[in-house]
């Protein structure tokens, strides 16, 4: 996800959505995850309860289509696969050293 500072730093809804991903997935996931999947609806929305988080998705995913933000969803083995890459690619100069 963008790592946004200074003069770039967009209204609090663009930040939130643009910074964050959500994680597909049913009833399950919610529950593994505890609701944190919906990432971008919890930074949007720090104080809903948890199992409103699902319901509330639709309507920022619409809402976000409509003004022509990118609304980020990825699966959960995807987004396991995308942090793990993160870290890697960070720890790239210390292996360079060894």
């Amino acid at each position: 996800m963008p790592v946004l500072s200074g003069d770039q730093r967009p209204d609090f809804l663009r930040r939130q959505v643009l910074t964050s991903r959500n994680v597909r997935g049913g009833r399950l996931v919610d529950t593994v995850l505890g609701g944190l999947n919906h990432q971008i609806e919890h930074h949007l929305f720090p104080s809903m309860p948890s199992p409103n988080l699902r319901r509330a998705a639709p309507v920022v995913r619409q809402y976000c289509a409509e003004i022509g933000v990118s609304y980020h969803e990825t699966s959960l083995v995807d987004s396991y696969r995308q942090a793990l890459r993160h870290l890697h690619d960070a720890g790239a100069p210390l292996r360079a050293g060894e």
